[in-house]
């Protein structure tokens, strides 16, 4: 009794004193709670539970915790796929793979043999006439004009009196032989240069033989758009500024489209590369075709068709 009269004398002292805080109103300063004053065993302190439960409790129930959560996200998450059944496809190098790749091989070689068929000096045009020359012959043919001009105007002159009569038959006469002078037949007797007229007009005419030899070529399939198919035996036929072509010659609109020499050149170049591409092409399907006959595979190796006799 006396243990117990001391300790409730010292709480009431303590509460007597009242610590004041900044901002709070006065209360006690973390004071435990007055003890009852019956009963020899001191209860356990309700705060530090509490607190102890809030901060996450004993570590076997945030170990329970942990294993709940990781449970209820496998449940949201997909099923773990399925193992992936073996490939179907026939391992490289065996018989089956050759055999399909001989016929990727061959199906390219029958397209695109039309590119055999490639006339290179219709597609250079090495007679081009280059811009020096018809600009030079454009400069002679105004000078023809100007000279043809001046002799009609004292001609004409003379005919109304404003030059004498002389020289107005002078004229006529230099105006009939520059009129001449401008002749085909009779210019090639002084001069062996042909005129502005004449070369345009070759310009023209070897333009319009390479659009119909284009057309031929790329028939009614597109032969550009099937050549560039082979880039595996060629990877120049994938750059940037054949795609315009490859673009024209899928949808059958290259030949009307070919109006410059430089489209033509362009064209030309395209067709070199496809032929290299296609020598390498053939040369695979030959070295293949010969590795199946030393190995005895009878359903790769390419049998020629049987010709039919004539009659």
């Amino acid at each position: 009794m006396a243990e117990t009269d001391e300790r409730t004398q010292q709480g009431t002292g303590a509460e007597a004193a009242p610590v004041l805080r900044p901002g709070r109103p006065a209360d006690p300063e973390g004071r435990p709670p007055a003890r009852p004053a019956s009963g020899g065993t001191e209860p356990a302190d309700d705060g530090a539970s509490d607190g102890s439960a809030k901060e996450g409790g004993s570590p076997g129930a945030g170990g329970n915790r942990a294993e709940a959560n990781q449970a209820e996200g496998n449940k949201d998450a997909l099923p773990p796929p399925e193992a992936a059944p073996a490939s179907s496809q026939p391992a490289l190098g065996s018989p089956e793979a050759t055999a399909s790749q001989q016929r990727k091989r061959r199906l390219l070689l029958r397209q695109c043999d039309r590119v055999l068929l490639l006339d290179f000096n219709l597609l250079a045009m090495p007679d081009w006439p280059d811009n020096y020359t018809v600009a030079a012959a454009r400069r002679r043919r105004d000078l023809w004009l100007f000279c043809t001009t001046v002799a009609a105007l004292v001609f004409l002159s003379g005919m109304t009196g404003f030059v004498p009569a002389w020289l107005a038959g002078g004229g006529f006469g230099a105006f009939v032989i520059i009129l001449l002078s401008g002749i085909p037949a009779i210019r090639r007797l002084y001069s062996g240069q042909d005129s502005h007229l004449e070369l345009v007009m070759r310009r023209h005419r070897l333009l319009k033989d390479a659009r119909k030899h284009i057309e031929h070529l790329e028939g009614e399939t597109g032969l550009a758009w099937q050549c560039a198919q082979m880039v595996e035996f060629n990877p120049a036929l994938n750059s940037v500024r054949f795609r315009r072509l490859v673009e024209l010659s899928e949808h059958r609109h290259l030949s009307r489209h070919v109006t410059r020499r430089e489209h033509i050149r362009l064209y030309l170049i395209f067709m070199l590369e496809s032929e290299k591409a296609y020598s390498s092409l053939q040369q695979a399907f030959l070295d293949d075709n010969q590795q199946a006959i030393d190995e005895g595979w009878a359903s790769v190796a390419a049998t020629p068709e049987p010709r039919e006799e004539p009659e």
